[in-house]
């Protein structure tokens, strides 16, 4: 029995069919299939974002057909057989049937082919290398791909050391689809090859490591691949710093517990020691992009340390100190660091008072200072902090006539 994914919206959707059916008017019926995620999601249940298709058709051809049915061609990755059609403003992508004629462990040379049963073997795990015709019907050339799918194995296509020497970047993907869709134990060939060639990633673009790693880490739990990928010893290669798993797994249990959106920045700042210098030597090393990088320092910051049992009047002080965003990220790692058996709702209480208080301005300004007395120059900001302090101490005393009476006081006070 036929295996199928039967009739399903995104299949029959207008957009959709009118790539269909450009196709097949240049090379007629099941010239196209749909391939990889979009079946592979179906499959398991999951929601079907992008919709990716594998044609017997050369780049040319496919550019040609989409031409005649006035959709446009992007030619996103011609060398390596992908054109993207915009069909009614929704992108397509399209990959030419290939097979690898050399590779070097960052990138391939292919040839295109027409043979459905040679392109899925230079894929790369079994569930991904699932085909669909227009009916529903699947194509499953590796004979295992619809089983590992339903059963969450994560199983490379052939010998999985030779799909790893042939693309690096399958090493952290195991992991990533392992806490994406995996279940059970992980595959034990999988598991030993990407252990065996982990020093292998050291090769691959940072940015392409970058987007991978944010990849995994937004998947709803991904504790039990950050493990294994600590136990093989891949973590160790990208983050070069011993991995706070504890923190890390706790984290993951407070987003999950207090129905806080997964957040895969925090979440990498929750791996790492704290060491800003470190923190900071990994965004660059990676890539990461500027906001990601000067998030997660500002996260692990070595002070203040924040505590359950903080008082309201301290909660708005380091608010307002380190803006809502950084103490609320901040709030979570001192969480997750804690024992977590007592203090829930005091946590929770310091987040939701962050998130409601809206700090106020401060009201004194470096022209009220050098009216008070200052003459301009450096003293003017010393001034202003300290009477700034004063003011916080007071819990933000909504007064600027006893702001403006401690201005005074301090200026005074100052030899200057």
């Amino acid at each position: 029995m036929t295996d199928t994914i039967g009739q399903r919206p995104w299949m029959n959707a207008p957009e959709t069919a009118a790539v269909f059916d450009a196709l097949e008017a240049e090379s007629g019926p099941d010239c196209a299939r749909f391939v990889g995620g979009c079946v592979r999601n179906t499959l398991v249940g999951r929601p079907v974002d992008d919709i990716d298709i594998a044609t017997t058709l050369t780049p040319d051809q496919v550019t040609k057909a989409l031409k005649a049915a006035g959709i446009r061609a992007v030619p996103t990755g011609i060398d390596h057989g992908t054109v993207t059609a915009i069909s009614r403003h929704k992108p397509h992508e399209i990959t030419t049937l290939r097979r690898d004629v050399s590779t070097d462990g960052r990138r391939a040379t292919v040839a295109f082919t027409t043979d459905w049963a040679e392109d899925a073997q230079r894929r790369d795990f079994t569930l991904n290398s699932l085909y669909a015709r227009r009916d529903g019907s699947i194509f499953d050339p590796t004979g295992h791909g619809v089983a590992d799918a339903k059963a969450g194995r994560i199983v490379f296509v052939g010998d999985a050391e030779q799909r790893l020497l042939e693309d690096h970047l399958r090493n952290l993907r195991f992991f990533r689809f392992f806490a994406w869709f995996g279940r059970g134990e992980p595959d034990a060939a999988a598991v030993a090859a990407c252990a065996k060639l982990k020093d292998h990633i050291d090769a691959l673009a940072a940015e392409r490591i970058h987007k991978e790693l944010l990849k995994l880490l937004a998947a709803d739990d991904p504790r039990a691949a950050v493990r294994l990928m600590a136990e093989t010893g891949v973590l160790q290669v990208i983050l070069k710093a011993p991995a706070n798993l504890a923190r890390f797994d706790s984290l993951v249990e407070i987003e999950t517990e207090q129905i806080f959106d997964c957040d895969p920045v925090l979440r990498l700042a929750a791996l790492l020691p704290d060491d800003q210098v470190g923190a900071g030597k990994l965004a660059a090393r990676i890539r990461l992009s500027n906001d990601e990088r000067d998030r997660i320092t500002a996260a692990l910051a070595p002070t203040p340390k924040l505590k359950s049992w903080m008082s309201p009047r301290e909660i708005r002080r380091e608010v307002y100190r380190a803006g809502q965003a950084v103490f609320r990220d901040r709030a979570k790692l001192a969480w997750a660091a804690s024992d977590r058996s007592a203090a829930t709702m005091q946590w929770r209480g310091m987040i939701a008072l962050a998130d409601g208080w809206t700090p106020p301005a401060f009201m004194i300004t470096g022209e009220d200072v050098m009216k008070a007395g200052v003459p301009k120059g450096p003293l003017v900001g010393a001034v202003l902090r300290e009477v700034e302090d004063w003011w916080i101490d007071h819990d933000f005393l909504d007064d600027k006539l006893s702001a403006v009476e401690k201005l005074k006081a301090v200026a005074q006070g100052m030899a200057y």
